[in-house]
């Protein structure tokens, strides 16, 4: 078997398990205050949370938010956390609390978000499963995972999720044509849940 065909198949092969990953659900809604601005952060699975309430160290801990959804606290267990804001999540763990505390204060901080993927695939240093750092584009995308590798075709096939439940949006670009500065505007911003595939 050739290596031209290895590459394919491996290709494939990568794509398929691609397509098994578990990415957030398209209509996930998200749980909000009236005191939330429009664009306020969802908090996901595998972000890392700290929470305190004010003059009861004891309840004070800092939890990553389970695959499930879930984050453990003491006195309260299992709470939801997954698709609300820190807000709408302060606001429950101070119903939560008041059962035991007079006046809980309690606060909520995002100390780590890893909740927001991008996946790369194909030709590639690197390939794999990236956290989306704030407005990442394109390139900075490829540059995490090392830069392209010599068999690269010079594209960029990016797969997106439509958020309707339909098949993804499928974008591709040329890489010559950023880097050129003929078309800059194809350095997309990139979204969480993005598959870059590099033939």
């Amino acid at each position: 078997m050739g290596t031209k065909t290895l590459t394919i198949r491996r290709f494939a092969v990568a794509a398929v398990l691609l397509t098994l990953v578990i990415r957030p659900a398209a209509a996930q809604v998200v749980t909000r205050t009236e005191d939330d601005p429009p664009n306020a952060y969802a908090i996901g699975p595998g972000d890392i949370l700290d929470i305190s309430v004010w003059k009861n160290p004891e309840l004070t801990t800092s939890v990553p938010v389970r695959p499930d959804g879930r984050i453990s606290v003491p006195l309260l267990g299992d709470v939801q956390a997954a698709g609300m804001t820190p807000l709408a999540l302060k606001q429950t763990l101070t119903d939560g609390y008041k059962e035991y505390v007079t006046a809980p204060g309690v606060s909520v901080v995002v100390k780590e978000i890893h909740s927001r993927k991008i996946f790369i695939q194909g030709e590639v240093a690197t390939p794999g499963v990236y956290d989306l750092q704030p407005r990442m584009k394109l390139m900075q995308a490829l540059a995490l995972a090392g830069g392209t590798t010599p068999y690269a075709k010079g594209s960029v096939i990016v797969l997106r999720d439509t958020r309707d439940g339909k098949q993804d949006r499928r974008i591709e670009v040329k890489i010559g044509s950023i880097v050129s500065g003929k078309k800059p505007q194809d350095n997309l911003l990139l979204l969480p849940g993005d598959t870059l595939m590099v033939p």
